[in-house]
Parts: C-alpha cells; sequence; structure tokens
C-alpha cells in the first residue's frame, strides 16, 4: 500500500486545486495560548484552527453541498469550545514573565 494511515488518505501527496494551486489537505494547527503566541489568539485564530482540525478529522477540503451545513456546525461548535478553552487555561508561570506593576503614588 501506498504509504496512506487510512484507506483513501495520502501522508504525503499534495491535492491539486481546480484553478491549477497545489495545496496540503491540511496544515498543522498552532498552539494559540500564551506564552507561546506572543499576543492574544484572535477569533480568527479560533476560527482557523476549528476549520483544520475538521478538514483532518472528516478528510475532506471543503465539503460537498450535502455536507456544508454538517461540516459549517462543526466548526462554529469547535471554534466556541476552543474558545472556552483557551479562556479557562491557567498558564502557571506566567504572571511571573509579566513585568511587575508599580503602584502609583499615593497623593497626599
Amino acid at each position: 500500500m501506498g504509504g496512506a494511515a487510512f484507506p483513501g488518505t495520502s501522508t504525503a501527496s499534495p491535492r491539486g486545486s481546480r484553478t491549477g494551486h497545489t495545496e496540503l489537505m491540511c496544515r498543522s494547527i498552532k498552539t494559540l495560548r500564551p506564552p507561546v503566541l506572543p499576543e492574544e489568539a484572535t477569533e480568527e485564530d479560533f476560527h482557523a484552527a476549528a476549520l483544520q482540525y475538521v478538514r483532518k478529522v472528516s478528510g475532506f477540503r471543503a465539503p460537498a453541498a450535502h455536507n456544508r451545513e454538517v461540516f459549517e456546525q462543526a466548526v462554529d461548535e469547535i471554534t466556541e469550545a476552543t474558545r472556552k478553552l483557551l479562556e479557562g487555561i491557567e498558564v502557571r508561570g506566567a504572571a511571573a514573565k509579566q513585568p511587575a506593576q508599580v503602584p502609583e503614588p499615593a497623593s497626599a
């Protein structure tokens, strides 16, 4: 067999689009939590990660018309789950790496 992990998938071959561009099925999903991501993750970051996850799990870069609704619903639900996860994660030691706040002098 061609080295694929699952039937109908490929571990190395790119897929061509109708426009002639060659794209990989799924790129890596980046870590969205600080301090790995230097700035706060955006809604766009959450959506992009969710879309990549759904593409990878479903094996489709884009859904057929009859699967579009369930595909988009999965992306929306995973976007929301990602937001909740990152809002709830406590990164220990992260506060120690940030500059200390200097208290303002008390007025006399």
